[in-house]
């Protein structure tokens, strides 16, 4: 019984040691043949390199442990190019100048089926913006091709915002969520707490909310909507002084 336990030990140390990541890329990008790629994430706010390697004919390769899923954005020098996910198994990457993804292990598969229904929303949304001027340009009355093609962006952009929170919900307990919510969080001028991110936020798990990059996101929103709050009061005051 006392070999037991050594066994036990040894079969959990050799799982752990065979969680690997690889990365295999290929790219049709003529100008980055020859350059370094690099794989970094956001750790106490400074990008920290975790792989890198170079393009060589079009192709390039990374790979190493893979304890636990993370994600990480895929840099060349300086410019980030796309965000991936580092987990047990072989992630294909293909770079393209119309096309960016990552697929083979079951996160990067479910990111990047995200992005491509998100950014065929955009697109979609961006067209109805295109015809309008067309439209107009055509001869059409201006306030009525507002109206009309108005609704349909505003339908458009409700269904987006709700597929991205019900993305963020499905995936509140591993690294998609927090990640795709500091994503949406970027597109921010500043932190604020909006009726969405309240809408997050409000059933998600401690998981979620306590994750380093939310928290500080929450935190400092929190601390900016009091600011808001104490500047329309001290507005709010002023009126009405200079109305008495």
């Amino acid at each position: 019984m006392n070999c037991f336990y050594p066994l036990i030990l040894v079969v959990l140390l050799f799982s752990s040691c065979s969680r690997k990541y690889k990365v295999e890329g290929s790219s049709s990008v003529t100008s980055l043949d020859g350059k370094m790629l690099f794989l970094k994430m956001l750790h106490e706010g400074e990008w920290v390199t975790v792989d890198s390697a170079e393009v060589l004919h079009g192709l390039f390769s990374m790979r190493g442990p893979a304890d636990s899923a993370r994600v990480v954005t895929l840099y060349m020098n300086d410019e980030p190019l796309m965000p991936l996910v580092l987990e047990d198994g072989n992630v294909e990457v293909t770079i393209a100048n119309s096309q960016l993804s990552a697929k083979g292990t079951p996160l990067n598969d479910k990111l990047y089926e995200f992005i491509n229904k998100r950014n065929s929303l955009e697109v979609q949304i961006e067209e109805l913006e295109r015809k309008e001027a067309r439209m107009v340009l055509d001869g059409a009355n201006v306030d009525e091709v507002h109206e009309q093609l108005s609704k349909e962006v505003d339908a458009l952009m409700k269904e987006m915002n709700d597929y991205v929170k019900l993305f963020i919900v499905d995936n509140y307990e591993n690294v998609l969520g927090p990640s795709v919510f500091m994503m949406m969080c970027s597109t921010l001028p500043y932190p604020v707490m909006t009726s969405q991110i309240e809408d997050i936020v409000r059933t998600a798990p401690l998981s979620f909310k306590n994750n380093v990059l939310v928290k500080e996101f929450l935190d400092k929103a929190k601390e900016n909507m009091q600011l808001i709050e104490e500047h329309k009061r001290m507005q709010q005051n002023v009126q009405a002084s200079v109305q008495n």
